[in-house]
């Protein structure tokens, strides 16, 4: 999801253009139906499907394009700045705009900053981090630990940090040559199918048993989620099998050609981070509708998260970001006519 926010000038990859669309858009997609109401049991299942794998799989995504060690200036100037400016963002829009009372809690990530702040210390740590023996074993042990170390659930986001790291890690130890013997192996029929079985797996799970869809969130610890510590052990253990595979699957199942769509997964970072932005204030307000039934409900949400994607990937949203990111860029190219 990073790597938007520069103009790249190798060739464009398609494939992964192709899943980070996918992967946006379901990310738009959860955040939005999460107004949805407690009734609405088709997006009650849509909401375990999505969270499942998409966060996942965005990061496994993000630890493949990270092989490089970055600069702490680098760093600091794809990641802080953006962060604390939409914590400061995210900040006015609460007090002024839909008047929930916060505070500028910059150690504690507002809704979908966690990801920057992730991101900022994977890519910090990980190449020192790999040098350590059975590291990836490590970083799996650490995630399950998250659930009953007592650590704050919001707090700099380290359960998260902890949690989600062996995606990372497995994107960082993933390269194009292993890309292109999974696509070998494994059809797009055969993962079509895989992934179908899947779903139906999952939503099984969903309408039958007891788990909450916070399981796959990486936040909350085994007491919050009415788990014993056995239980929350092997119930993560599960969620890391279960979102690795679909990551892996959808690897081998998305197209490589260029499409329309691609173009969406060159600027998923201004949709990143400007939709959350906008959910908030449809989540604040949906919650005051009536309950208009659960077809109407669903598509209506629905069409809410396409149109809002298509509005976000414009071309207009990743030059303000950029322009916020870079204001010095922005003003020697305002300047240099009139010189």
């Amino acid at each position: 999801m990073m790597n938007t926010i520069c103009t790249e000038q190798k060739p464009r990859d398609y494939l992964f253009d192709n899943y980070k669309a996918l992967l946006i858009l379901l990310v738009v997609t959860g955040h939005i139906i999460e107004a949805a109401s407690e009734e609405n049991t088709f997006l009650y299942c849509l909401k375990w499907l999505i969270f499942s794998f998409h966060m996942p799989a965005f990061i496994f995504i993000s630890g493949y394009f990270s092989k490089k060690k970055a600069s702490l200036e680098q760093l600091i100037r794809k990641l802080v700045v953006p962060y604390l400016i939409f914590e400061i963002l995210y900040y006015l829009l609460y007090v002024f705009v839909i008047h929930k009372e916060t505070r500028l809690y910059l150690l504690y990530p507002k809704f979908t900053l966690w990801y920057l702040m992730a991101l900022f210390v994977w890519k910090l740590i990980t190449p020192w981090f790999k040098k350590i023996p059975f590291y990836f074993g490590i970083s799996v042990l650490a995630g399950l630990w998250a659930g009953f170390s007592g650590l704050d659930d919001n707090f700099l986001s380290l359960p998260r940090i902890l949690v989600f790291y062996p995606f990372f890690l497995l994107g960082t130890m993933t390269d194009r040559e292993k890309v292109r013997k999974i696509r070998e192996k494994i059809s797009a029929k055969t993962a079509a199918a895989g992934l179908a079985s899947a779903g139906i797996f999952l939503v099984f799970t969903a309408l039958k048993s007891t788990l909450p869809p916070q399981i796959f969130y990486g936040r909350y610890d085994y007491a919050y989620l009415h788990q014993s510590t056995l239980q929350g052990i092997l119930v993560r253990l599960g969620c890391y099998l279960f979102s690795a595979l679909v990551t892996f699957l959808l690897l081998a199942a998305v197209s490589e050609k260029q499409s329309r769509f691609s173009v969406l997964g060159e600027r998923t970072m201004a949709v990143y981070l400007f939709h959350g932005l906008v959910c908030v204030c449809i989540k604040g307000g949906w919650k005051q509708l009536p309950y208009l039934g659960m077809a109407a409900e669903s598509t209506l949400l629905l069409g809410i998260s396409v149109l809002l994607t298509v509005l976000l990937y414009q071309k207009f949203f990743t030059d303000l970001l950029n322009k916020m990111l870079n204001p010095r860029l922005s003003l020697k190219k305002r300047t240099r006519p009139m010189a």
